[in-house]
């Protein structure tokens, strides 16, 4: 996936008013098949997976025995046109061979269920932006107008077998699509080619990086690691702690029941100067309090934003602070994610 196809902001903009096309092929897909595959997802994600009905999708998070996170993730139940089912779980690239070696040892708790991994076999294309479903539709044999937000379906395209789910990661309205690797050229083609009218445009990393800060949403390798769980991310409502038993649960409903230490936060710096990651965020004293994960400009907004985690206490909406940019004081105030909601 290039950093961009031209402009980082114009991609932006593009997603934003009309829609723009991601090559997000990178990111793994792993299949789960068999009896007990819902139970064996059940156990290792913080939502439940038991319940999840054919053709619906959820946001969930992999965590290890303290409640730290492995990889956010998406799951979904789908159900082919013969009648068989299946789920699959989307993971982040950089977490794939440590998910697909977290995962390896319960399997043997699980006899019934084959898991494979299908990264290389297929490619994944994110359309996302207002206009997605209504011009993208008309390339799918389902009805596209009736998939419903984080449910997904198995439909052709063109005769070829092709995912279509309502899902994405840019606070954008759109599809993310899983088709076979050989047939990905084609497909994309076809999707620029329906939309080349509607001011679709090829869209980078960069932009998708933008468009998620805009959105409030968290990055692996940023807002969530190992030392980070859910709760203190502000994630909790990913977390069925409830009447169930998974990999972490006794961590996190420790962190549920008590004061967490530290929260992620959005901040707002003053003037037009950006900040970046690891800029360190500052009291009104000049003590260090925290540090951001994720900064930069936002384009739709015209102003830059950030986020990071500092202590409980220094987490109030509204509170005014400091972040140490590049070693000048730069004033910053504590706001509410998301920065961006679409139609506000």
């Amino acid at each position: 996936m290039p950093i961009h196809y031209g402009s980082i902001v114009d991609e932006h903009h593009a997603c934003r008013q009309a829609a723009a096309l991601f090559d997000v092929s990178h990111m793994g897909r792993l299949r789960f098949d068999g009896q007990g595959a819902a139970q064996l997802l059940d156990h290792l994600l913080t939502r439940r997976v038991s319940d999840l009905a054919a053709g619906r999708v959820r946001y969930s998070l992999m965590c290890n025995a303290e409640g730290g996170v492995l990889d956010d993730v998406l799951v979904s139940h789908l159900a082919t046109p013969s009648g068989s089912h299946y789920h699959l779980l989307v993971v982040n690239a950089s977490n794939r061979a440590k998910i697909l070696r977290w995962i390896a040892p319960h399997l043997a708790d699980f006899p019934g269920v084959t898991m494979s991994d299908r990264t290389e076999l297929t490619a994944m294309i994110a359309v996302q932006g207002p206009r997605a479903l209504e011009v993208c539709g008309r390339l799918f044999k389902a009805d596209l107008s009736k998939l419903r937000y984080y449910h997904g379906v198995i439909t052709e395209q063109f005769s070829k077998p092709a995912i279509v789910t309502r899902t994405g990661y840019t606070g954008e309205d759109g599809i993310e699509l899983i088709v076979r690797a050989e047939e990905a050229g084609r497909v994309w083609e076809n999707l620029m080619l329906v939309g080349r009218d509607h001011g679709f445009s090829p869209a980078g990393l960069g932009a998708r990086d933008t468009l998620r800060m805009e959105a409030g949403m968290p990055l692996y390798g940023h807002e969530l690691n190992e030392q980070i769980h859910p709760i203190e991310a502000g994630l909790g409502f990913a977390c069925n702690l409830t009447g169930r038993s998974f990999v972490g649960d006794e961590a996190l409903r420790a962190a549920s029941e008590s004061s967490v230490a530290r929260r992620r936060i959005g901040l707002l710096p003053a003037g037009r100067r950006p900040v970046r990651e690891g800029s360190p965020i500052l009291a009104a004293d000049g003590s260090v309090i925290g540090e951001v994960t994720s900064g930069g400009p936002a384009p739709t907004l015209g102003y830059p934003i950030a986020m990071g985690y500092v202590g409980q206490e220094h987490a109030t909406v509204g509170q005014s602070l400091q972040i140490d940019n590049r070693g000048r004081p730069q004033d910053a105030v504590v706001t509410a994610l998301p920065f961006y909601k679409r139609g506000q």
